[in-house]
């Protein structure tokens, strides 16, 4: 949500259009309720943003009784798609909403789209007062240093993977089957393939065994930054011990009052002050993580290759041989640390 904002505003300020606070369409996947203020600062990201883009908390009343246009631009890459095809619904329309395109192409933005959007995601996002002090509680409590750990291996996940784990227990199994609705895995040559092109997520226990392989120690401190109801953890816990979680460090009042929303936030913000990140599935939290990382001169940020790891086992390597090629295919990554900011943020716009 906080990339897709964020390209939203790259976008209003394309189009030059007025940007309403969004609202988080994800109560039917995820049951969630928070809004765009049980996150975020409003009154400092309006602040901030002044100059940039005009940000409104409502619609005025003559709009707001109307349902917007929706556009699709999950095809828009570059600044023409969005002149020719979205400006004219919006000059039409007055009022439109827009569905995220992850096919952006940002680096054919215009030097004032990236300025806008480089302000909103580096300086004006800031969590609320509240959440920053527990989230701010939270980092102190955890002991130094630390390792923050950002593990996907929660049912819905391993269900929307399509992947096949013959080894889990019986109640991962009729987790993952729960939450597969239409999504069967792929069986069979399609499962191996769908595996060796890097689609698999790594289990706890294969994310062990790759930490082991680059030589972290077994007594490092680690911040596990997860989803509720990760399964199999105890392929991890069982070799490095000193693991903990928010729902050990927060009292119980506080971690079942707050949302899911406002938990990934939590696990966001110790991600980017941790002294070490380490993701084992490249997805959108660990981009905006890696990029604010970057962005703040933080570079012990590394990602575990999925393909790697698969193509590895798949030529029957195991034991000593199979530490020393997952050591050597993230070598390079783990000695220089690796961030994925859009270059034109590490720089100052003067508009």
């Amino acid at each position: 949500m906080r990339r897709d904002f964020c390209d939203g505003v790259g976008i209003a300020r394309l189009l030059n259009a007025t940007l309403v606070l969004p609202k988080f369409e994800v109560a039917s996947y995820w049951n969630e309720t928070s809004g765009f203020a049980d996150v975020y600062d409003v009154d400092y990201f309006i602040k901030h943003m002044n100059g940039f883009v005009k940000v409104v908390k409502e619609l005025p009343p003559d709009i707001a009784s109307k349902e917007p246009v929706r556009v699709d631009c999950s095809k828009r890459k570059g600044q023409f798609d969005y002149f020719e095809s979205v400006l004219p619904s919006l000059l039409k329309h007055k009022y439109i909403s827009i569905t995220p395109a992850m096919s952006q192409r940002r680096d054919r933005y215009p030097l004032y789209a990236k300025a806008a959007l480089c302000q909103a995601c580096y300086k004006a996002l800031r969590l609320t007062r509240s959440l920053e002090m527990k989230a701010s509680q939270l980092l102190d409590a955890i002991p130094k240093p630390f390792l923050s750990l950002h593990l996907r291996f929660e049912p819905d996940m391993v269900a929307y993977s399509q992947c096949e784990y013959p080894d889990l227990s019986p109640a991962s199994i009729k987790a993952i089957e729960a939450a597969q609705v239409d999504r069967k895995p792929w069986t069979g040559e399609l499962a191996r393939v769908w595996r060796l092109r890097g689609k698999c997520p790594l289990t706890p226990n294969e994310t062990a065994l790759i930490l082991q392989s680059l030589s972290i120690p077994l007594t490092t401190n680690i911040y596990l930054a997860a989803g509720d109801g990760l399964m199999e953890i105890e392929g991890l816990i069982d070799t490095y011990a000193n693991i903990v979680t928010k729902s050990s460090l927060l009292s119980r009042e506080d971690f079942t009052s707050m949302h899911g929303n406002t938990k990934a936030a939590l696990d966001y913000y110790v991600s980017i002050n941790s002294d070490s990140y380490i993701a084992t599935y490249f997805g959108n939290m660990d981009k905006m993580v890696s990029a604010m990382r970057a962005f703040n001169g933080l570079y012990k940020t590394l990602f575990f290759s999925r393909r790697g790891f698969a193509q590895l086992t798949s030529q029957g390597l195991n034991g000593k041989e199979l530490k020393q090629a997952l050591w050597k295919l993230h070598r390079d990554d783990f000695a220089k640390g690796r961030g994925s900011a859009l270059s034109e943020c590490f720089c100052e716009f003067k508009l």
